[in-house]
């Protein structure tokens, strides 16, 4: 089993940038394809951005393209969603989550449904 810990977000202007993080509890990050995803109030959960265990490949939304960059530090058990040119749109709570299952392909990286655990979720508001 593995427990998410998200810290990071909180208020920032448009146009600013945040850095979200995720530590990830056990020894078995390395075999997780790990996601970002965001809900903002009323609207469904949306998949923001992904990147496979080994951190070769990362696939993003349209929304964020360009401007939010996903990584992740194997050895210290940690996700990262680095957010340049904040958007007031982009205000939401932001989970991290982790999946067995996705494994590298893009379509299930992208569902949330491929994900087995979960974080606490962090709040990011953008201010216009």
């Amino acid at each position: 089993q593995v427990q998410l810990v998200q810290s990071g977000g909180g208020l920032v202007q448009a146009g600013g940038s945040l850095r979200l993080s995720c530590a990830a509890s056990g020894r078995t990050f390395n075999m997780y394809t790990m996601g970002w995803f965001r809900q903002a109030p009323g609207k469904e959960r949306d998949f923001v951005a992904g990147i496979t265990n080994s951190g070769g490949s990362t696939y993003y939304a349209d929304s964020v393209k360009g401007r939010f960059t996903i990584s992740r530090d194997n050895a210290k058990n940690t996700l990262y969603l680095q957010m340049i040119s904040l958007k007031p749109e982009d205000t939401a709570v932001y989970y991290c989550a982790a999946s067995k299952s996705a494994s590298g392909v893009g379509v299930l990286i992208r569902r949330g449904s491929s994900y087995d655990y979960w974080g606490q979720g962090t709040q990011v508001t953008v201010s216009s």
